[in-house]
């Protein structure tokens, strides 16, 4: 039993460690995001967990004298904390997907109900008849394992659905994968606790599974942070540098390849005159309309931020009108977003583009030309009085 308790122990110290490792190095970036903050309050929740399960285990080796008090004790503080984690991962979810009035205690009171209920049931429970919860070797019952399963199955349940809904409403591939992403992560966790209380009640099965699932998620979300920039959302630099070196990413049978530079007009302007934090709005409001205008495009698309207020797009229409259109409708989607938003400006792009068809030379001299020309977009712009512009208000 000694072995016993110094494997399964261990096992959840290194969780432990490997989580408080994490935690530290969320807690030395710059990113305190609400979603951030959520997961971080997830990550807690499975070190907490690991620290308990050790406690458990103690009691369940004998290494800690077992009774009824110190079983139902240890085993209380799992269900309690395990709970808690599926409950935090249901949090985390909400803000990633910003459900509109999450923080609100009508709906964060409903949500905490089944954890709270199911707490007071057991406590009356051992009060009544500890039997139901505690055998007589000192050992968890069935009707405690149900609760331990049930709880976490609910908000797991809710968590499924939820996702599943917003990806139905989700036209774009991409936004579309990220929300079934965070909603069925979670099953490697609670199948391993299924395993663990149901055929393996001996191995830290749901150890080893949510260390594997945290630690895959949290080097998806590193990937995230060094492939995306952080005010836009968009592909960054180094994406983009990715992007080209790859053969057959600028070649596509039987579609053209285009290169688009963009960048707002007068942006020094709107730094000046409304301030920097304005100016990175103006920057947010340039990437929502790239994003609506290619979101529904039958067309293979890049979309990045270059640097500072320059964008770049890599497009791959059939003809020459496809291109034509889209960049129309780029325009107007950048003007309807400043007036829908009340913006104190609306914005001018200038764009200029070329297509990159191999026998001109490399795809850098391509992106030459695309800047070149959208620097003389700039220049008509301006002349012809369609620059940014400060919004009259009366």
């Amino acid at each position: 039993m000694y072995d016993y308790f110094i494997y399964y122990a261990s096992s959840n110290i290194v969780g432990a460690i490997i989580f408080g490792l994490m935690l530290i190095h969320d807690h030395k970036s710059l990113d305190r995001q609400e979603k951030q903050l959520k997961y971080d309050q997830a990550l807690i929740a499975f070190l907490l967990y690991f620290i308990s399960d050790a406690v458990w285990v103690a009691v369940d080796s004998g290494v800690i004298p077992a009774n009824r008090i110190s079983a139902l004790a240890t085993n209380l503080a799992n269900f309690s904390i395990m709970t808690t984690i599926i409950y935090s991962w249901l949090r985390y979810v909400m803000a990633v997907e910003q459900v509109p009035n999450r923080n609100e205690m009508r709906v964060r009171i409903p949500l905490a109900s089944p954890f709270c209920i199911s707490i007071l049931i057991l406590i009356i429970t051992f009060i009544v008849d500890s039997d139901l919860l505690i055998d007589e070797n000192m050992k968890s019952t069935g009707m405690f394992d149900l609760f331990l399963i049930f709880v976490p199955l609910i908000y797991l349940a809710a968590i499924i659905v939820y996702t599943i809904k917003k990806a139905k409403n989700t036209e774009n591939h991409v936004e579309r994968k990220k929300h079934l992403y965070i909603g069925f992560f979670p099953i490697l966790t609670v199948v391993g606790g299924l395993i663990q209380v149901l055929l393996m009640p001996e191995l830290p099965v749901f150890c080893f599974c949510s260390t594997i699932f945290m630690i895959e998620f949290f080097i998806q979300s590193i990937d995230v942070q060094i492939s995306t920039d952080p005010l836009t959302r968009l592909n960054n630099r180094g994406q983009f540098e990715s992007y080209i070196n790859q053969e057959s990413n600028l070649r596509i049978e039987g579609r053209k390849t285009y290169a688009v530079m963009m960048d707002i007009n007068d942006f020094k302007m709107i730094n000046d005159t409304f301030g920097h934090a304005e100016g990175d709005r103006a920057l947010v409001i340039l990437s929502q309309a790239l994003i609506d205008s290619v979101r529904d495009k039958n067309m293979p698309i890049f979309l990045g931020r270059y640097g500072g207020d320059e964008f770049v797009l890599i497009a791959h229409p059939v003809t020459d009108t496809e291109m034509q259109n889209l960049l129309v409708e780029i325009r107007e989607k950048v003007v309807s977003k400043c007036e829908d938003e009340n913006r104190p400006y609306i914005l001018s792009i200038g764009i200029g583009y070329e297509e990159f068809s191999g026998a001109k030379g490399t795809f850098a001299e391509c992106m030459k030309q695309a800047d070149e020309k959208l620097y003389k977009n700039k220049e008509e712009l301006k002349k012809n009085g369609k620059s940014t512009k400060k919004r009259h208000t009366t």
